[in-house]
């Protein structure tokens, strides 16, 4: 499973001009998976996502968690997070997992994090045409990715 996380001020995710989610400060996800990806790498990409230490301190320090500030999170699936642009000038995505396991992990992480003790928590819509807008704070953006997390 592969997240890019990104620090933000503010993130809405809007699906056929209605708004689906929205948050003030804290962090919107984007969210991957691999066909390999099991209920443990949902696991781990939460317990990062929510404890990675990327908010200032009163001394301006990066030591802070989303739950420490009070912010919220929006996980959005995006499978081009497996695109591989290596050869050629299409990218190909035979690394992500098929549309039907991709679905049924998004579900899980889902459930998984519907009682997060944070201010809120949204989600994009799977294999919808999202519009994604968010004002990046730093910008602080940090890819995790599962499969290095030994």
């Amino acid at each position: 499973m592969r997240a890019v996380i990104q620090r933000c001020g503010y993130a809405s995710v809007n699906v056929e001009g209605k708004m689906v989610a929205e948050i003030g400060k804290g962090i919107l996800a984007l969210v991957g998976f691999g066909p390999q990806d099991t209920e443990k790498d949902i696991d781990y990409i939460i317990d990062k996502t929510v404890n990675l230490r990327i908010f200032s301190d009163e001394n301006d320090k990066m030591n802070l968690s989303v739950k420490d500030v009070g912010g919220s999170i929006i996980f959005v699936p995006n499978f081009t997070l497996y695109g591989d642009a290596r050869h050629g000038r299409r990218p190909g995505y035979s690394y992500a997992a098929e549309p039907k396991r991709a679905e049924e992990l998004f579900e899980l992480l889902k459930e998984k994090t519907k009682d997060i003790e944070l201010k809120k928590v949204g989600y994009g819509i799977f294999q919808a045409d999202m519009k994604v807008e968010l004002l990046n704070d730093g910008p602080i953006t940090i890819l995790l990715d599962s499969s290095k997390m030994f």
